[in-house]
C-alpha cells in the first residue's frame, strides 16, 4: 500500500492480452488476435490460455501512462519492460486513468479526454505486446492520487449536484454516469477493435482482502481495523472473474517485530486461498506486497527475505491445486525515477540479489505452470525430475523446461494434485 496506493485502490481493473485497451465483462471463450496469442481465461476457477495452466509472476508499475505522456520520459517505460522480461515477469498492473485538471491527466473533465495521455497509454501497451507482458488496466481510484473517486465527486459538486461524500461515487446517479461514460468513450475510442475483443477481457475490483459483516469470524483476521469492503460478498458478484488481496504487514501491523508481521502474512494468505477455493470459486491474484525501505531496520536482506517468503507462499499454493494465480510485487521502477519513489520502489538493474528472487520465482511459476499442462507428467501421477520427487528449491534452480499440453482428463487430476502435495518442500 504505497504512496499512490488507497486501501481499496479501483473500482474495475481488466486483465487483459497484450493489445487491448478496455475490460468489460468476459466469458469464458478463446478470442485469437495473432499467432499463438489468446485471452487468459478462466477454466474450472484457474487461469488458462488455451486450455493449459497459467501461472505468472508479475509487478506493478503504476506510473507508466503517467510517464509515457512525455514522449522524451518513454524510454523509462520500455526499460523497465524490457529488465522486466529479462527477469521472466509476464503481467505488469499499470494505471489506465489519470482525471483532473493535470496536463498529464487522461480525463480532463466528464467525458473530455487528453490525447496526449491516450498516446501514452497506446505505447504503454504496444511494448508491453512487444516485451511479452500481459496487462492489468486499473480503471479509477478510490482515493485523490491521479484524481479517482474523489474528482468523480467533486465534478458532480461543481455542476451544482447535491453530494455528501466521495461514497456518493458509489450511489448518485450523476457521479456514476460520469463513469459509464469514461467506460464508453474509451469503447468508441477503440471502436471495431475493441468491440470484437471486448468478451476476453477478466474483471477483477482491486480489493486488499479485508473481511466485512458477511463473514464475521474472519473479521479477526483484518489487521486490527476494517476499511468498508468485504472481500467475500464484493467479490461474489458474477460479473467479477477474480479476486485479489494484498500483503502489507510492515504497514498494516507497523512496530511489530518481523516474526509476527510474518505470522500475520501467512494467515492473511492462507485464509484467502481457502475462501478462494471454498466460497468464491475464483483465482485468487496477490495483486501488491511488498517491503518499504522506510521501514525501522529496514535492510536489503530483509526485503529479500519477505519476496522469497511471499513466493514460496504463493508457489506452494499454486502447486497444491490452489486457485492462485500468481504475485504482482510493488513496485519496478527505472533510474532516476525519485518523484515515483514510495519506499517500496525496487530498480532491478540496481538490486541483483532481488532480481535473482524474481527471476527464479518467474521460473518456477512457469515451469510449473507446463508441468501442470503436461499429460505426459500427469499420467505418471507424479513430478519426477532424475527419481525424486520435484520441490520448490528444484524448479527454481533447474533450467528444463516441459512442453506445454492439455490437461489430464479430469477423474485423474484429483489424485495428481494430492501427490503434487506431498512433494511440497
Amino acid at each position: 500500500m504505497a504512496t499512490y496506493i488507497p486501501s481499496s485502490d479501483v473500482i474495475f481493473v481488466a486483465f487483459i492480452l497484450y493489445a487491448s485497451l478496455l475490460g468489460c465483462i468476459c466469458e469464458p471463450k478463446a478470442v485469437k488476435v495473432g499467432e499463438g496469442e489468446s485471452f487468459v481465461q478462466i477454466k474450472e476457477a484457474n487461469f488458462v490460455i488455451n486450455g493449459s495452466p497459467f501461472l505468472f509472476n508479475g509487478f506493478n508499475a503504476y506510473w507508466m501512462m503517467n510517464v509515457a505522456t512525455d514522449s522524451s520520459e518513454r524510454y523509462k517505460v520500455t526499460q523497465v519492460l524490457q529488465i522486466a522480461a529479462n527477469a521472466g515477469l509476464s503481467v505488469c498492473r499499470t494505471w489506465a486513468f489519470a482525471d483532473g485538471a493535470d496536463n498529464k491527466a487522461l480525463q480532463v473533465s466528464p467525458g473530455v479526454y487528453n490525447e496526449r495521455a491516450f498516446q501514452g497509454l497506446d505505447f504503454v501497451v504496444a511494448e508491453a505486446r512487444k516485451h511479452g507482458i500481459r496487462l492489468i488496466l486499473s480503471f479509477v481510484n478510490n482515493y485523490k492520487d491521479f484524481g479517482g473517486r474523489p474528482q468523480y465527486v467533486e465534478w458532480a459538486r461543481s455542476s451544482g449536484v447535491q453530494v455528501h461524500n466521495d461514497d456518493d461515487f458509489y450511489t448518485n446517479p450523476v457521479v456514476k454516469g460520469y463513469y459509464k461514460n469514461h467506460v464508453k468513450e474509451w469503447v468508441k475510442e477503440m471502436a471495431a477493435f475493441v468491440k470484437s475483443l471486448d468478451r476476453g477481457h477478466l474483471l477483477e475490483i482491486g480489493l486488499e482482502g479485508f473481511y466485512g459483516d458477511t463473514t464475521p469470524k474472519r473479521k479477526q483476521i483484518n489487521p486490527g481495523y476494517q476499511v468498508g469492503t468485504d472481500f467475500i460478498s464484493n467479490n461474489l458478484v458474477k460479473e467479477i472473474d477474480f479476486a485479489t488481496i494484498h500483503a502489507y504487514p510492515d504497514q498494516w501491523l507497523s512496530g511489530q517485530n518481523e516474526d509476527t508481521q510474518m505470522a500475520f502474512m501467512q494467515r492473511w494468505m492462507s485464509s484467502h486461498y481457502e475462501d478462494s477455493r471454498t466460497v468464491l470459486k475464483k483465482p485468487l491474484v496477490i495483486a501488491e506486497f511488498g517491503k518499504s525501505n522506510k521501514d525501522r531496520d529496514y535492510n536489503i536482506n530483509k526485503r529479500d527475505s519477505y519476496m522469497n517468503d511471499v513466493y514460496r507462499n504463493i508457489y506452494a499454493e499454486a502447486k497444491s491445486g490452489g486457485m492462485v494465480g500468481g504475485g504482482l510485487v510493488w513496485q519496478l521502477v527505472a533510474d532516476g525515477m525519485g518523484a515515483y519513489g514510495d519506499g517500496y520502489e525496487i530498480i532491478l538493474s540496481k538490486n541483483p540479489s532481488t532480481d535473482g528472487i524474481i527471476s527464479q520465482q518467474s521460473h518456477a511459476m512457469t515451469t510449473l505452470s507446463r508441468l501442470l499442462g503436461s499429460d505426459e507428467l500427469l499420467a505418471k501421477n507424479v513430478l519426477v525430475n532424475h527419481g525424486r520427487e520435484i520441490g520448490f528449491d528444484q524448479l527454481r534452480g533447474t533450467k528444463s523446461s516441459v512442453a506445454n499440453h492439455r490437461h489430464l482428463r479430469k477423474t485423474n487430476q484429483a489424485h495428481n494434485r494430492k501427490r503434487l502435495r506431498n512433494a511440497l518442500p
